[in-house]
């Protein structure tokens, strides 16, 4: 427990530290970069990002499996489940380079119709070190998922909040030197061997992992694959939904239209985080619940609780970026940026729905049950791209958003909303009369933000701030009062307490 909790408030941490950081050194990047080139590093990474592909969802099977040989055959299953997924995780890893390998050979029959010869070197070169980097992972992963298994959060987030600090650290005097994007690739290629080494270092000495590499399973590895189907089907989905938009302008608007979606993906990606970022502490627990039958009422409660926890949180982000977000895109990303903010805010509006709801896919996955939002999704893809293609040819970077919300929520706002409460179990109408009850509570702090936006002009860095501060404590001080219930006031006054007990153990 002391583990998880630290999990979860590590996790919030991580989030709020990288945001930050990110606050200072995107703008510095991109300024140091400019739109041509920030716009290739964007458009080969989504693109060459679809390797992870060839994982086939085998990553997100572990935690199931490893609960499974652990409660049947103790640590000897789990070493010989292990020697499994790193067996089968090198082939990936070779044939995710051979693949790769291609693709950089034929990076000029790819994006030579809307690049210039010098970005087409560029991408070249990025593309090949971000292969070398996805095919590392594969590996890798084995020891991380052995560590997220054990619920050893504490070691996972330390160990990333690290990384997060070093990354612009050692990134920004790189690019003041003028080695351009691909420094940022060479950076993460280097920090991701020095995590993975300490991840490694940590599963042997620490846990005592062991691997058995003898006799291959081949019925367990017939069902793992027949379990990670689906999983393997909904990551190409999402990387179809993800990278779709910055590759479609790349083809037919080129790189300064790729660079401006870019911005506002990025700040669409900060939006994502603070709400997944807390998922994966809880995935051992959803499978001991449903390896135990406790119930679903077990696992509604803990589907409700912890999107409350999310919703409070996004929808102060939400409406203050709705109040200040084109000022603050324009002093974060200077004013050749100021249309990423329409493009920011149509991503984030739909997406708010998962992932108040992402608890939802560890419960489909445990209990085996995440065929049917895998199919839902592929429909969605599908439906996304059909749109996205027209609207983008019309309406730009803002188009491509809209296809992608509009099939969002379709899908989540509806369908996985309807699936969750007849087939998983879930007592959805609980769920959102739970979220909604919140919702009286924010109308103060929003009708005074509206107030406030409307008899004064907030510009620049100060500005943003001069209206954050105050809103976030008027939002603060109404949703503590009159949204939460006891048990969450319990828990925002227990992270009080060991504030100050920690504030007055430095004093």
């Amino acid at each position: 427990m002391n583990q998880k909790k630290a999990g979860v408030l590590l996790s919030y941490g991580q989030t709020v530290l990288s945001t930050v950081i990110s606050l200072v050194y995107t703008p510095v990047m991109l300024r140091l970069l400019g739109q041509s080139e920030y716009g290739t590093y964007t458009l080969v990474n989504g693109f060459i990002s679809n390797l992870s592909l060839m994982s086939f969802g085998l990553g997100s099977a572990y935690v199931r499996y490893y609960t499974r040989a652990e409660a049947r055959d103790g640590e000897d299953g789990v070493a010989r489940v292990n020697g499994m997924f790193m067996t089968i995780f090198l082939f990936i890893a070779a044939a995710s380079l051979l693949v790769g390998g291609v693709l950089v050979a034929n990076v000029h029959n790819i994006f030579a119709a809307k690049m210039t010869p010098h970005e087409v070197e560029t991408a070249r070169v990025l593309m090949a070190l971000l292969v070398v980097n996805i095919a590392v992972s594969f590996p890798c992963s084995v020891f991380t998922s052995y560590i997220t298994a054990k619920e050893k959060f504490l070691f996972q987030r330390v160990v990333s909040m690290v990384r997060t600090v070093l990354n612009p650290i050692v990134m920004l005097p790189l690019l003041l030197a003028g080695f351009g994007s691909i420094s940022l690739v060479v950076v993460t290629l280097v920090l991701s061997a020095v995590t993975d080494t300490l991840s490694i270092v940590y599963c042997v000495k620490r846990l005592h992992m062991r691997l058995t590499f003898g006799k291959f399973d081949f019925p367990l590895l017939r069902e793992m694959l027949g379990f990670s189907f689906f999983i393997f089907l909904n990551m190409i989905i999402d990387q179809i939904n993800w990278t779709v938009d910055t590759t479609l302008l790349g083809i037919i608007s080129g790189t300064t239209a790729t660079a401006i979606y870019g911005v506002g993906s990025q700040i669409h990606r900060y939006y994502m985080t603070l709400s997944t970022s807390i998922s994966g502490v809880f995935i051992p627990q959803i499978n001991r619940i449903v390896a135990r039958g406790e119930g679903d009422d077990a696992l509604t409660r803990l589907f409700t609780r912890v999107g409350r926890v999310q919703f409070l949180l996004l929808m102060l982000v939400m409406t203050g970026f709705i109040f200040v977000g084109r000022p603050f895109v324009q002093a974060w990303g200077g004013d050749n940026y100021a249309a990423a903010y329409p493009i920011a805010l149509m991503l984030m509006i739909p997406t708010t729905i998962p992932l108040i709801q992402n608890l939802g896919i560890e419960i489909q996955r445990a209990k085996n049950m995440h065929q049917f939002r895998s199919k839902v999704y592929l429909a969605m893809a599908l439906f996304n791209v059909a749109i996205s293609i027209p609207l983008g040819m019309r309406y730009g970077g803002l188009g491509c958003a809209m296809g992608t919300a509009i099939s969002m929520l379709v899908c989540n706002g509806a369908v996985m909303n309807w699936y969750y409460h007849r087939h998983i179990g879930l007592d959805m109408v609980c769920f959102w009369r739970s979220i909604l009850s919140t919702v009286p509570a924010m109308l103060v702090p929003v009708l005074a933000g509206t107030l406030a936006v409307r008899l004064h002009d907030f510009t620049g860095y100060g500005g943003v701030i001069a209206f954050a501060v105050p809103y976030a404590a008027v939002y603060a001080l109404f949703v503590y009062r009159f949204a939460m219930n006891e048990e969450e006031r319990d828990m925002v006054r227990a992270v009080g307490r060991k504030l100050r007990g920690g504030t007055g153990a430095k004093q």
